[in-house]
């Protein structure tokens, strides 16, 4: 198990629940834009965000995007140690430093000597990027160049009497990323942000994003997480929480079970699923959904759900809890089914509702 440490109010590590990350794509400076957009980001489920500090002015807006903020902030810092110091001085809930660029050991001194004074975490952030040239002409642009130039650094933050660190070693290609993971965590209990940076765009960003980022977690490697898009950043949000679920580390959700159709499939019911997954997301109770095109594999995946329906051509049949419930027109189906799945969000609220009465 890694160690724990506090960004802001949130707990990372130490058997905590993996965190969701993002970053603002704002001028930091322009505040207004910032903050709307880091509370768009928590709506959609974001746990800590990154701003970008590239100067003065962004380092000196921390305070009052901070203000505005309802989730911990992390400046994140390249080329200057100053711009670091500044933008803890005005209140970042914690800094992320590169070790390719922040400069030598009187620059990271500099920073860890803040760090020490306010209290507040660092994240150490190697990427294939921007390794130092040391260990780039010993290693390669490789996993080892990546862990080592990490670990040099965290070397040093400690030597200065820093111990609430974060550590990450990002590539764009993803064998190198899960393998620089696996070879980190070998080395360091310090958690550990996981992401694979510059995935692309939408589609093959989470693609590359889903299998790096899930492999490593079900190694159970990896405390925070980070979904990098050419995207906006709520994006990012929706597929870092998918991938989660997707690894068993979210339960509190809708699973929406759903064949891929063929041949035998008579009525509409992939239109059904894309409908039923996009009202049950933001769903923080654990039901099961089944949307089934056929009786091939219907009966059997609704036995194993809360709600289930599986249709032919004239009519569909709406399972509850394993058992047929009743039977439908083919072509009054969503509508019932829909209706039922509200029944069954309501009944499980009052459940809750009753639970927390009794407590």
């Amino acid at each position: 198990m890694t160690r724990q440490v506090k960004v802001g109010g949130v707990t990372v590590g130490g058997g905590a629940e993996v965190r969701v990350q993002s970053m603002t794509t704002t001028p930091t400076s322009d505040t207004e834009a910032t903050i709307a957009q880091i509370v768009r980001l928590a709506q959609a489920g974001c746990e800590i965000v990154r701003v970008a500090v590239r100067d003065e002015g962004d380092a000196r807006a921390i305070r009052a995007v901070w203000d505005g903020s309802p989730i911990p902030l992390v400046a994140d810092i390249h080329f200057s140690s100053k711009l670091a110091v500044l933008a803890i001085e005005n209140g970042a809930d914690k800094v992320r430093i590169n070790p390719g660029n922040i400069g030598a050991e009187p620059d990271i001194r500099r920073v860890a000597d803040c760090i020490r004074t306010h209290g507040i975490p660092v994240r150490v952030g190697a990427n294939t990027g921007s390794i130092e040239k040391n260990f780039l002409e010993k290693y390669g642009r490789s996993a080892k160049a990546l862990v080592e130039s990490a670990l040099y650094n965290v070397g040093i933050l400690e030597k200065y009497g820093v111990s609430d660190i974060v550590i990450s070693v990002k590539a764009s290609s993803v064998p190198l990323t899960v393998e620089a993971y696996r070879l980190l965590a070998k080395k360091t209990d310090y958690p550990l942000h996981v992401g694979v940076t510059e995935a692309g765009t939408k589609e093959s960003g989470i693609v590359k994003s889903a299998v790096g980022i899930g492999a490593l977690l079900l190694d159970g490697i990896g405390d925070t997480i980070r979904v990098s898009l050419t995207e906006d950043p709520v994006e990012e949000i929706y597929a870092a929480e998918r991938i989660l679920r997707a690894c068993g580390l979210r339960r509190d959700y809708a699973e929406v079970v759903a064949c891929p159709t063929c041949g035998r499939c008579e009525w509409n019911s992939m239109a059904l699923a894309q409908e039923v997954e996009r009202l049950t997301f933001a769903v923080r109770e654990h039901i099961k959904v089944a949307v089934m095109g056929c009786v091939v594999n219907g009966p059997g995946e609704a036995k194993d759900c809360d709600l289930g329906i599986a249709g032919g051509k004239d009519k569909c049949v709406i399972f509850r809890r394993g058992e047929p419930y009743k039977t439908v027109p083919a072509n009054r189906a969503r509508e019932e089914f829909l209706a039922e799945i509200g029944a069954l969000l309501e009944e499980k609220s009052k459940e809750k509702d009753g639970t927390d009465d009794a407590d």
